[in-house]
């Protein structure tokens, strides 16, 4: 039975923690990556991506395995802001950064425990299923890597992304599309003091359509948001334009679209109502996914959840991640809590326990 080594798994998440990687700049994790994986047997490709998306490239690795089977294993190796020059500190078996930048462990916690999984599985002489992994850059901020991934190499039918929070065991087997919205108000400036009703204040203009706007819960499975407003030149001109970014989510299509085209209509009629102009950009970010309890993909991993004692949940989320691109391309993928918590706040942490607990999962499932 593979047995994983505790200090090496928790050094080798130190070290690449260590590397700084912010969105836009996975250059040198994905050169370290490469050059590790290579070291480990696995052959690997390196997928370009636009310059644009990363100065990094896709890792595609593959190591053949003797049991029946393969699976995808999947992380992002990008980080959000602050994520240069992290300092890790371990205290009481917690592993968080020195607080002025956030840790990393979203999502270098689970390209740690796969590696010490199957080096633990190498060392143990076991056989195993056949291992892919994509790892992919920029996926903070809009799941670019995966959506630029080459997929013609991949042989699975099944993937596993490692990419959430929550207890060990959390299977989340549902997750909501987006919807995102760039809207351009543009009024008429006129000077505020001198003539003000010869303007038309684009302000006005969207205070009266986020007036009228379902935002927030929408229900059950849906929300929306207003996240940027951007305009105003001086205090004593009419606000000439004005710049918004906002997105909706939800777990039903259906509701997805009904909520985009409510606010693009808003929007709409409280310009057409001032005489205002109004240009929107509607996009969709990533689609829904919705996987049974019952599908074998989940049915396995929940089996290798409970021959470590562990018991498996499977649980819905708010947030997109690479699993929601994944199963768009045709590949039926679940998302595995790593045990990361408060991800994307300096306050960032994870447990030495959880940290190993997800790693023996991955040696029994690959062995399974």
């Amino acid at each position: 039975m593979a047995n994983i080594q505790q200090d090496r798994l928790v050094q080798h998440f130190l070290d690449l923690v260590k590397i700084n990687s912010e969105s836009t700049n996975e250059k040198a994790i994905s050169e370290t990556l490469a050059e590790q994986l290579g070291m480990m047997g696995f052959a690997v490709t390196k997928q370009a991506v636009p310059a644009e998306i990363s100065n990094g490239f896709n890792l595609y690795a593959k190591l053949q395995g003797t049991l029946p089977g393969s699976v995808v294993l999947s992380c992002h190796m990008d980080t959000v802001a602050p994520g240069n020059d992290i300092e890790p500190v371990i205290e009481d078996g917690v592993i968080r950064s020195a607080g002025d930048t956030i840790l990393g462990g979203d999502d270098k916690s689970g390209i740690a425990a796969i590696m010490e999984a199957v080096r633990a599985i190498q060392e143990a002489g076991e056989a195993h299923q056949t291992i892919e992994l994509a790892l992919t850059v920029h996926e903070e901020g809009g799941l670019h890597g995966s959506r630029h991934f080459d997929m013609s190499q991949v042989e699975s039918d099944r993937a596993i992304v490692l990419d959430s929070g929550g207890a060990i065991g959390t299977i989340i087997t549902t997750a909501p599309g987006q919807q995102n919205l760039k809207v351009t108000i543009t009024g008429r400036p006129a000077h505020a003091g001198l003539a003000p009703e010869q303007g038309i204040n684009a302000l006005t203009v969207a205070s009266d359509a986020i007036t009228k706007m379902k935002l927030s819960r929408i229900d059950e499975e849906t929300t929306a948001n207003i996240g940027v407003v951007k305009g105003g030149q001086a205090t004593n001109i009419v606000m000439p334009s004005l710049y918004i970014e906002a997105e909706t989510r939800s777990l039903c299509d259906s509701k997805l679209e009904a909520q985009a085209k409510h606010m693009i209509e808003t929007f709409e009629s409280a310009a057409q109502q001032h005489g205002a102009k109004v240009e929107i950009v509607s996009t969709k970010a990533y689609n829904a996914y919705r996987i049974d309890d019952q599908d074998p993909l989940v049915q396995s991993v929940s089996e290798a959840f409970e021959a470590i004692g562990v018991a498996p949940q499977t649980q819905s989320t708010g947030g997109g991640s690479d699993a929601n691109i994944f199963n768009a391309k045709g590949l039926k993928t679940v998302n595995l809590s790593t045990g990361m918590a408060k991800v994307h706040t300096c306050d960032e942490y994870i447990t030495v326990a959880d940290l190993t607990q997800i790693t023996e999962f991955l040696a029994a499932y690959l062995t399974r």
